[in-house]
């Protein structure tokens, strides 16, 4: 083990006591620290203000996070998510409000609350000359974990991850998604009961994301709170309890899936793939179909109504005026619906951000 290890293993062992109560207090089935607030609030924060100059970028944001479930955080680029987590874990002091984690007050008592946080950032921030296998334990040992106890739990975090046979070599030889997974197994290492997740599938390959979003789960399942951030709304769907969404620093909406799901019902969406179409052609549909009609790419209409809409009616109309009809299908509403109808922002423009989360654009 480099010698960097050894010493900062040695410091580690001092802070284990600490810990190890911070994890027996949040543990605890009683009320947190003030005697006010309920214990099974994992997360909870009031007024959080983040200024950087003349710009706002988080605006009097206030929720609360119930223990034991995945919360999910979404918003458009620049919306002051990655600025909010940032303030949740540590990394940046909020100008004004108050933030507590497991009932610890992060202003007077951060390391405390630290200990109870996995953090896994939108980028990797591991070391390139430590092997995957040095840098799990590296992380272990900042936590205060025994030296048997690191080297066990980064084996298993190895096997879990697909690693096992990478563990041996250095973290700059690995391909993306392996340094993505690995990012996230370091995360977990001390089995936090709080895990903040930052686009965590974003950039890693299908299979990945697939074994990450189980783990997720698992990790849920076995009792552990998850903040998750993440552009791609239909995981946020398959993920999430409640989801937060946040616009230009505002907390504008907190709901559960299905409440947030419940206010699309009685709306019908039909979208047709059209060859042809001009802004002429949306506005005569819109009059005919008594309908909201939006040009989602340059051959697809998508037709939005609170009646039945009237496919084969349509199709006639787009065809009498010499427009070939491709396809014409129902569209189940879904998240991303409620997400561009709570944010404002244009479908051409969510899509456009998937593609530069795709690309390993942050949020």
């Amino acid at each position: 083990m480099p010698g960097s290890l050894r010493s900062v293993s040695s410091a580690a062992y001092a802070d284990r006591r600490v810990a190890n109560a911070c994890h027996d207090i949040y543990n605890q089935p009683v009320v947190d620290e003030t005697g006010r607030r309920p214990a099974d609030v994992a997360i909870e924060t009031s007024g959080l203000t983040k200024r950087f100059g003349d710009v706002t970028a988080v605006d009097g944001v206030s929720f609360s996070v119930q223990r034991g479930e995945i919360f999910g955080f979404l918003g458009p680029n620049g919306a002051g998510k990655t600025t909010t987590i940032n303030m949740l874990t540590g990394l940046a002091r909020p100008d004004a409000g108050t933030i507590r984690v497991g009932g610890i007050e992060t202003s007077s008592r951060l390391k405390a609350a630290q200990h109870l946080m996995g953090i896994v950032p939108d980028e990797s921030n591991l070391y390139p000359e430590l092997t995957g296998y040095q840098n799990l334990c590296f992380c272990g040992a900042l936590y205060g974990m025994r030296k048997k106890d690191r080297e066990d739990r980064a084996r298993e975090l190895l096997r879990v991850f697909d690693l096992s046979d990478a563990g041996g070599r250095r973290f700059a030889g690995y391909s993306r998604g392996m340094k993505r997974r690995l990012t996230i197994a370091a995360g977990i290492m001390h089995s936090p009961p709080i895990l903040f997740l930052d686009e965590p599938t974003t950039g890693i390959d299908v299979a990945s994301a697939r074994q990450v979003r189980r783990l997720i789960e698992e990790l849920n399942h076995a009792g552990t709170t998850v903040f998750l951030t993440t552009h791609y709304i239909e995981e946020a769907e398959r993920l999430c309890h409640r989801i937060a969404f946040i616009v230009s620093g505002h907390i504008v909406r907190v709901d559960t899936v299905a409440n947030l799901m419940g206010q699309l019902e009685g709306r019908h969406v039909v979208e047709f793939t059209v060859r042809g179409a001009t802004p002429e052609t949306v506005q005569e549909l819109a009059t005919a179909a008594h309908a909201t009609v939006e040009a989602v790419s340059e051959a697809t209409l998508r037709v939005t109504s609170e009646e039945t809409i009237r496919v084969g009616a349509l199709v006639v109309f787009l065809e009498e005026r010499g427009l070939e009809v491709a396809e014409a299908r129902i569209v189940r509403p879904s998240l991303e619906d409620v997400f561009v109808s709570v944010t404002g922002l244009a479908v051409q423009e969510l899509k456009r951000e998937k593609e530069r989360a795709t690309g390993g654009g942050g949020g």
